[in-house]
């Protein structure tokens, strides 16, 4: 039997990367899936390619409306929520000296916010149901230390460890399980966006700074979407119902707790 059979999930950021590939993996495991999207041509597209199963819902987790109306739509369209995957994030780079107020404002409005009220939506639903659910936010071991040029990221994403923590042990009660994954490097658009960060910032050729954090990662590569779908799979399903507040690394061995 298929680990998500019946179940109703909605991954945030999910209309390409590590979201595009939380998704297929669900569908695999008999799951509906709602790729939500504040570009939501771009999740249709992604909903088109999946297939069956999958269906593209405007999100903009800046906006209360745009998580309620996605919450509603999602319910609408699967009859209930049962997973939550929060995955929208954006990354930027500064020495701390640079650092502006619309870049912190930014990153804590999707990173932070956007994960604290579309988790606490979903929560709402799910304690109407009465039957429990699963929320896994998307937290980094860039939350794990800090970094000398990533310092509002790397603050968002313990953040996001922190409100795993807390919402976990609110939630349990309900029967929400939430729990956190914390990846290493991901290679794909977002790695290209981010090389080109640090090449003007460190002065270093384009390439050059992914080849260096590569080298790094004791597993020998950076991460593919793939790697990380097996843990998103496992705190989605009921072997996961006894796991409380917790943050798991996918990254390789770059970090151990």
């Amino acid at each position: 039997m298929k680990r998500l059979s019946g179940k109703s999930a909605l991954i945030t950021g999910a209309a390409r990367g590590i979201g595009k590939g939380f998704a297929e993996a669900y569908l695999r495991e008999g799951a509906k899936v709602a790729i939500g999207d504040i570009n939501l041509d771009a999740a249709k597209a992604a909903a088109a390619d999946l297939g069956e199963g999958a269906f593209a819902v405007h999100l903009d987790v800046t906006r209360q409306d745009s998580i309620d109306a996605a919450i509603a739509e999602v319910v609408a369209r699967a009859g209930k929520l049962d997973i939550l995957i929060n995955n929208a994030a954006l990354f930027d780079a500064a020495e701390t000296v640079d650092i502006t107020r619309e870049s912190f404002d930014r990153l804590y409005a999707v990173n932070v916010a956007g994960t604290l009220f579309t988790m606490q939506a979903a929560a709402r639903q799910m304690i109407a149901q009465g039957h429990g659910g699963k929320i896994i936010n998307m937290a980094s071991q860039a939350g794990r230390r800090g970094e000398p040029l990533v310092l509002v990221y790397c603050s968002t994403k313990a953040a996001v460890i922190s409100m795993t923590q807390s919402a976990g042990l609110n939630l349990i009660k309900h029967g929400i399980n939430v729990n956190a994954i914390a990846p290493g490097v991901v290679d794909g658009d977002h790695w290209v966006h981010v090389d080109s960060m640090f090449a003007k910032l460190e002065g270093k050729a384009p390439g050059q700074k992914k080849r260096e954090v590569e080298a790094g990662v004791p597993a020998g590569r950076f991460a593919k979407p793939d790697d990380l779908t097996g843990m998103a799979v496992f705190l989605a399903s009921s072997e996961a119902d006894y796991i409380v507040s917790q943050t798991y690394n996918v990254d390789g061995g770059q970090w151990m707790s």
